[in-house]
């Protein structure tokens, strides 16, 4: 059984002016989320700037989140990193803080082989109980996990359960799903693909978009699986120019600026991610405005 079927929000972490972590906020946007219908949180992934944490604010981050969803909808922690050590640290942590999932990206910076990524994975996923989403996202980390890889390692490893996909490349998805779709909880890393990627199996997405649009998302996944793909079609379509907003800059900085401009005081970023341009800003509002969150 899936983790989590629908929409799943890649959380962003509100900060204060001073860069500290707005926890009283972070309790707002997650009762944001649930009230918006959304299927499940992802805490301390890309969207919620786990690069730039602390190991004890990662770590008490997702305890924090654990505890205000309080088993209303799965909790997936983002523990990922390029050292082995880390991950399987990290991974051990956020499951006795209460996770009910792991995302694990792919090691970035020193890469690995295929090898190194089954060995990689299987290390960490042997360190704990709880089901584990693998992350492809070759744009940031420099490396793919191959379809054969996670089709490998979801049949051969028993708490590795999926993969979130945001190679965009659907050439190795389909073949991925042809070798491995019985075992295979396949969920869309990229806000702009996510029905396409459903008609090959997907369960789902782990969602930027999701911050602003919980209602709108869900709605999307939840209309193709009742079996009314017009309508999920539709609602894909209309959020593509929001979406491209939210990517003009690098993720978190746009979603970070559209929710501060829906009064929901995400706060600034850490360095070295910047608060977003004035032209890119204005974009942004408008395509807000167009879409009805502002």
């Amino acid at each position: 059984m899936a983790i989590f079927q629908g929409a799943g929000v890649a959380l962003v972490t509100p900060m204060k002016a001073d860069g500290s972590i707005d926890y009283g906020k972070l309790r707002e946007l997650v009762e944001f989320q649930i009230e918006g219908g959304t299927d499940a949180i992802i805490v301390c992934g890309t969207t919620g700037e786990a690069s730039a944490m602390t190991h004890e604010e990662h770590i008490e981050t997702v305890r924090f989140v654990c505890e205000a969803v309080n088993h209303r909808i799965p909790v997936i922690a983002g523990t990922g990193s390029n050292w082995t050590e880390t991950a399987i640290y990290l991974s051990k942590e956020a499951e006795a803080a209460g996770a009910d999932g792991l995302l694990l990206v792919s090691p970035y910076y020193n890469k690995a082989t295929q090898n190194g990524l089954i060995a990689h994975f299987t290390a960490i996923a042997e360190a704990v109980n709880i089901p584990i989403i693998l992350y492809n996202i070759p744009g940031r980390t420099g490396v793919n996990i191959k379809p054969e890889t996670i089709a490998y390692l979801c049949r051969n490893v028993k708490n590795i359960v999926g993969v979130k996909e945001a190679s965009g490349n659907f050439s190795n998805i389909a073949t991925l799903m042809s070798l491995a779709g019985d075992c295979v909880d396949l969920y869309s890393g990229n806000d702009d693909q996510v029905v396409p990627l459903l008609a090959l199996g997907g369960k789902g997405v782990i969602s930027v978009l999701s911050n602003v649009a919980p209602r709108q998302t869900h709605e999307m996944c939840a209309a193709f699986f009742e079996g009314d793909t017009e309508r999920s079609c539709r609602l894909q379509l209309e959020a593509i120019p929001l979406i491209t907003e939210l990517f003009r800059e690098v993720n978190p900085i746009p979603v970070k600026a559209a929710l501060n401009l829906m009064g929901m005081e995400a706060g600034p970023l850490r360095l070295p991610l910047t608060e977003m341009e004035p032209d890119n800003q204005a974009k942004l509002k408008k395509a807000m405005e167009e879409y009805g969150l502002i």
